[in-house]
Formats: C-alpha cells, structure tokens, sequence
C-alpha cells in the first residue's frame, strides 16, 4: 500500500490530474470519432459546404446541355402536361441527334406503356368500326416509334431504384462490370426495388442508370451515388453510364479495398469515390446557360452549337414535377442540374473526394496531436496557451482549405479540431487554478528580489534556434555613399544631426528595395547589403534588382533636391548625397549564419565578393550603378545596358565583362543612349584590337559629340591605359581583361 501511494504521489508531480483527465478525454474522442455519430458528420459536412460556398468550382467549359422541361414547354398546347407523347419525345431524340448530341440520357423512366398507343385507341375509343380498330392495331405502337429513335442514336434511360420490390424481367440488358480488389458490393448503397423501362425501349438503349439521388440527414444533396444495389442488381449511375456510353466502353471498373470502394472507372474516366462509391459533388454556381427548353427543342429553334459535341440530359426545372433538390451552393437546384454538374466534374477532372485514408489521417493527427498537447502545454502560462491553441486551429483549419483548394481534397479539420479544443479547455482551466494559487506564492517568494517582468519571463519558453543555409540562385546588391567623409566632416560638432541624416538617406533607399521584393541584409555605416530570391523566391529578382537600384538612384535626387532648399533657407553648406550601386547574379549559400547563440540571416559566396567590388568601381567608371554580366545579360531587353570593361578583380581567375545601366527601357531607346552606346563599341573594339591609335582617335571623336561628357570618366580611364600600353604593350597572349589592384 505505501509502494502505491508512493507511485501515486510520483504520478501526481510528474503528470498531475489535468494530464490524466486529458488523456481521459482524448481516449473518449478518439471513441466518438470511431462510432461518428450523425451530429458529427454533419458538423464535418457543413464545414465542408462553407468551402464549396468560398470557393466553388470554377467552370472553364460546358460538356454538357440540358433540355428543360419546363413551364414553357408544359405550358404549350401541342404538349400539355407530363408525360408527353412517346412519339414528341421521339422527334426530340431525332432533333438532338441531328443537331450532334454525343449521348442523349433522360433523368424520368418509361415505366409503362405509352397511354396513347394505337392498340390501347382501338380497344379504349368508343364509336369505332372493327376496319378502323384493326387498322389502329397494325400501326406501330408509340412506344416501338420511340425505341426506334432510340435505336438510331446513343441514348440513356435513367432506371429508379426505390423501396417497391417489381417484376424483372431477367432477359432486359445490364451494363457490365469488372472488379479490383475487394468485392464491393457490400459497401454499396442498396435499393430493395428496381423500376425499370418497358421492354421495347430497354433492348434499343445504349445504357441504363440510376437517377436515384440521395439527400444527406438534413437534405442536402452533396454525394452522388455512380455505382448501387437495387434488387440484388448492381446498377451505374445516370451520369456514369453516359460516360460508358461516350467512352464506347462496354463494361465499367470498380476498385475497392477492405476500407470500401476507392473509384469507379471506364475507358478514359477514372472518379475517386468514398467508400460507398459515392462521387462527392464539386459544385459550381447554378448556370442558367446550359439550358434549352424543350419545346424549342421540338420546333427546330437551338442552334446547333447549343448541342453539337455535347452530353444531353432531358430533366426538368419546373417545381410541379417535384425534382428540386438544395446543395452546398443553392438552395433549390433542379436534380438533373446537378447530375450536370457530376459530368462536368468528372469531364474536366475537377472532382473533390475523401480519400479512404483520410479518416486514418484525422484519427492519428488528432491523437498526436492531442498527446503533443497534453505533453507540453502543461509548460505555458494560460495566455499563452490561448495563443498556442488559436495557432493550432489555424494550422489545423488552414491545413484543410490547403487539401481543399489546391488538391481537392476532403480531409476534416472539426474532428482534431474539437479534440484538441476540448484538451486545450481544460488545460487552460487547469493552469488558470494553478496560477491562480501559486501567484501569491511567487510574489510574496520573489517580489523582493526580482522585477515582475523578470517573473514573468521564467514562465515563458525560449525559442530553439538553429543554424542553417542552401544554395540557391541570387542577385546581390552593394551601395555605399560617394565621398561620406567629407560630408561627416561638416557634422563633426554635430554627431545627432549625422545621424538624422544618415536616417534621412537609408530609409528611401531601404524602402525602394524591399518595394521590389529585395531583403536587406545588413547597414555597414552609410553603405547597404541586400539580395533578391532569398527567403522567398522571386523568378524576376535580377530586373526587381535593377529597377530597385534605378529607384533608389531618383529617391536620392529627391532627397538632395530638398536638401538643397533647406541649406538655402538655413543659410548653410550643400554637400549632395550621391551613391554607388554594385550588381551581381550568381549561385550563393543563403540562412541563418553566426553562432549558437547569436546569428543573422544572411548570404555568403564569390558572387557576393563581386557584387561588393563592383560598387567599389562606379566611381572609376563614371556610372553610379554597375553590374556584373549574368545580371546584364537577364536584364538586356528591360533596361539600357552599355558594356564598360572586361576586368580581372583581385582573387578571381576567370575575368568579368561588366556593364553600366544607365535607365530603364525608354532610355535604351533613345536615340541618345543608342548613339553613346555606339560610341563605347567603337572605342573598346579599337582598345581590344590593340589598335591604341584608333582607339584614342575614337576617344577624341567621342569627346566632341555632344554626347561625350557622358562618358568623360570611361574616356579618361581608358586613355590613362591606353598611354601606359603604347609604352609598355601588354604580353602576347593579352585578351583585352584589366586586372583590378584593388580588392
């Protein structure tokens, strides 16, 4: 006894009794999630319905036509009520397939001979002599009419299954069926009774299907059977037997494991189902546009686009024959629109399904879940255990709309989500007493000796960090202000004022490069570090680099414009701010680098070494921004790009032609960028040619033009090399790269 109260007492400190009615309450969802009792499907459905009303299918074509028995058609004399004449829906059958109907399917059953058949005349009309009634018998009934319509065309009769047990006869036509795996009838929806057409009109069919639709507990339509039982026949559906039909098919597929049917299939079509071969409907917003009336249909009025190449369903809209159904997405749907809606999913392969692993999936991700929960949120104060139980529903809900929108998926969130709220509760009750009682304690124990956010901070986890990198392609970016010694000079007597400055001149230049999707690495002073595609990916980082550097190029216009005015007003010196902008693209190592306690996010490789070399030379060259030649050659038809000079920067083996840019696309052109760049080919050609005469004849041509002071530091640059190898030529195997003495 005392052993046991001593593991007791051992329970009660390591666990305590909000753990232990956790795992009490997280066994006993697990239950309720096996059982599933109906409140809870129908929780996990609506969740479901809420995705179809935010993000119903989208409809990018209409395989599909509906010939409406409507009230107009109801309303024509030649026509009267339901049901028509057999031979009226026989000339419809004509028109459609004249027009190109594919497959013609009728959402009603001929379950009885056409009342108005010669034979039934002959023996029903009064006043007739026996000539005219055995003229009326010999006249092909209505019926053998229709079944010849039928017979000329691909046609579909929907069958009903119900709960009257009828008369089968045995020899009328059923579709075949192949099966994988298990047997899956036993999973099947079954039907005890079988209401099928007369006999005429089932041997001239091309196929037969159930338009049986069964409603959920609280009457919305959101599955649809393809494959079920109905009087010990395995019967397709309407719309899956149209797709046999169209596919030529003659027999359809049915896989299935022991957890249920997974999908129904035939040639060319393959539908992932629940486990009781239902199809759960991706609906799309009701489409008035798909209907034709069917007495337009009789009088030749549709055009032949209209149907032509199209599946055809003959249904009805009008309420007086009872065939409105509510879905997700409407609440009063005609039911042959949504078998519509079936074969457009199916067609286009926009189908959502629940995947038979699913239920494991949310079984096991709940108890994990729950078991992580009841592991360490006993840790975190109540606050943050709010916090923590909020992310979790956000993760857990996001989870679901991610399996939903982007793969189609059903995977329910409410199951996990109600486990894990219900732990969370009583955490968060449990942790509110325990806090409650121990706070006094912690005050009255600590209160002298230590601030109350040091107090708070011993309830609080800290954050594993952990160091990391990948390669991945950047470009990087080096700035740095001309001449910023001469302008900290000035404030010698004023170091707050530099440093308003110094705020002044990075925010503008920060904000132009995280407006195009740059990332700052680092401020080195008055000079900025910053790279592109790195955390997130950006496909067009090389062009938002340059656009980005453009940008911070008039941003500092700006900025020294008022600057300019403000030294006017107050009487004192101008200096302009004026910046260089290195560029360079190439393969990086980018993450978390730095030490165990303390890192940065940040990028290192030999293009970034580069990209800082490169900004060192806008000086030299004359041009403010600089790039290397894999980002001059990603940029080249965006921006005016002129080719200044084939160095070997110090440390490198492979030399680098790099380039200025010079403005965006208006620039490159204009006829003035066009003539300087013309003027830099000339003389670097003559530079690389060795030809030092023609090279400084082109420099001195250049500097004429009234385009040359553009180019007054290139020119000065390369007539200083130029000189210096007149008297010193380079070695014979020189190929035109200056090597750079300068890191």
């Amino acid at each position: 006894m005392r052993r046991l109260k001593a593991l007791w007492r051992l329970f009660k400190r390591k666990f305590g009794y909000a753990r232990l009615a956790c795992l009490v309450l997280l066994f006993g969802f697990a239950a309720l999630r096996v059982w599933d009792p109906h409140p809870i499907q129908e929780m996990r459905v609506r969740t479901w319905d809420n995705f179809q009303l935010l993000q119903p299918r989208v409809k990018t074509i209409r395989p599909v036509t509906i010939v409406d028995i409507d009230e107009k058609s109801l309303a024509d004399p030649r026509l009267g009520q339901w049901p028509w004449p057999r031979t009226r829906i026989a000339d419809m059958v004509a028109n459609l397939t004249r027009l190109g109907a594919v497959v013609i399917a009728f959402d009603a059953v001929f379950s009885e001979p056409d009342r108005l058949n010669p034979d039934i005349a002959a023996d029903t009309f009064r006043g007739l002599d026996e000539v005219t009634r055995e003229k009326l018998r010999a006249l092909p009934s209505n019926d053998q009419i229709f079944a010849e319509a039928i017979r000329k065309s691909r046609v579909v009769l929907g069958e009903s299954g119900g709960p009257n047990v009828h008369t089968l006869d045995q020899n009328l036509p059923v579709t075949g069926l192949a099966m994988l795996g298990e047997e899956p009838q036993p999973f099947m929806y079954k039907f005890p009774g079988l209401l099928r057409n007369v006999e005429v009109l089932e041997q001239a069919a091309a196929g037969r299907g159930l338009f049986t639709i069964r409603p959920e507990r609280d009457g919305i339509v959101r599955r649809v059977p393809m494959v079920m039982m109905a009087q010990g026949i395995t019967m397709p559906s309407l719309t899956f037997e149209m797709l046999r039909v169209a596919s030529g098919s003659s027999t359809i597929l049915i896989k299935a494991d022991k957890a249920g049917i997974q999908s129904v299939a035939v040639k060319g079509f393959s539908i992932p189902t629940d486990a009781n071969g239902q199809l759960w409907v991706h609906y799309a917003r009701r489409d008035p546009s798909i209907y034709v009336s069917a007495v337009d249909v009789m009088d030749g009025r549709v055009p032949q686009e209209r149907v032509a190449g199209k599946l055809v369903l003959v249904g009805t809209s009008s309420i007086g024959l009872n065939d409105i159904k509510t879905t997700p997405v409407s609440p009063a749907m005609p039911g042959v629109e949504i078998h519509a809606q079936v074969l457009e999913s199916a067609l286009t392969g926009a189908v959502v399904w629940q995947p038979n692993f699913g239920i494991a999936l949310e079984f096991f991700g709940a108890l994990i879940l729950g078991l992580l929960v009841i592991a360490f949120a006993p840790n975190f104060g109540p606050i943050t255990l709010v916090g923590v139980g909020a992310l979790f529903a956000t993760a857990l809900i996001g989870t679901s709309w991610f399996f939903y929108s982007q793969h189609k998926l059903l995977v329910d969130f409410t199951y996990p989500l109600m486990s894990t709220t219900a732990i969370y509760a009583t955490l968060i009750f449990a942790s509110f007493v325990r806090e409650q009682s121990q706070r006094r304690q912690i005050r009255s124990a600590f209160g002298q000796y230590l601030s109350p956010a040091l107090v708070e901070q011993l309830a609080q986890s800290p954050e594993k960090l952990q160091l990391g990198g990948e390669q991945r392609e950047m470009t990087i970016m080096f700035s740095d202000v001309r001449g910023f010694t001469t302008i900290s000079e000035t404030f010698k007597n004023d170091p707050q004022g530099l440093t308003r400055l110094m705020n002044r001149f990075l925010t503008p230049l920060t904000n132009a490069i995280i407006a195009r999707k740059g990332t700052i690495d680092k401020y080195m002073g008055d000079a900025i570090m910053a790279f592109w595609n790195a955390p997130l990916d950006d496909k067009e980082h090389e062009v938002n680099a340059c656009n980005a550097a453009i940008d911070m190029l008039e941003r500092i216009d700006e900025l020294n414009a008022i600057r300019e005015e403000e030294a006017k007003d107050g009487g004192h010196a101008y200096i302009p701010l004026n910046v260089g902008v290195g560029l360079n693209t190439g393969v990086c190592v980018v993450g978390n680098m730095g030490s165990d306690v303390r890192f940065d996010y940040s990028v290192l490789g030999d293009s970034v070494n580069l990209a800082s070399r490169l900004e060192g030379q806008s000086k030299e060259y004359g041009f403010p921004i600089i790039v290397g030649s894999r980002t001059a050659m990603a940029v080249k038809d965006r921006f005016a790009i002129l080719e200044l000079d084939f160095i070997m920067v110090k440390g490198k083996k492979e030399p680098e032609v790099i380039y200025a840019i010079a403005g965006r696309e208006d620039v490159a052109q204009s006829g003035r960028f066009q003539r300087l760049r013309n003027l830099t080919i000339e003389m670097l050609a003559c530079y690389r040619g060795r030809d030092w005469e023609g090279a400084l004849a082109a420099i001195e041509r250049g500097r004429k033009s009234d385009e040359g002071h553009e180019l007054s530091a290139l020119y000065g640059l390369y007539e200083a090399r130029i000189r210096n190898y007149m008297e010193t030529p380079p070695p014979p195997d020189w190929n035109g790269a200056f090597a750079l003495l300068t890191k």
